[in-house]
């Protein structure tokens, strides 16, 4: 079975794992509403995608 010759340092660690960082998804404001919401989906809040309804929404206040 192979054994490493040397202990990998800190630095060659954290260069490998600089890749494993998580990021945060794009958010856009819907033109509707003005409600933050992921691009390429239909608002949640007002069921409006590209200036027409696509979904409805019930509104519960």
């Amino acid at each position: 079975m192979a054994v490493p010759f040397r202990r990998t340092s800190k630095t060659k660690k954290r260069m490998r794992r600089t890749h494993l960082k998580k990021s945060v998804p794009g958010v856009v404001t819907c033109p509707n509403c003005k409600e933050p919401i992921r691009p390429h989906r239909a608002c949640p809040k007002c069921g409006y995608y590209k200036g027409k309804e696509v979904v409805k929404v019930s509104e519960e206040d």
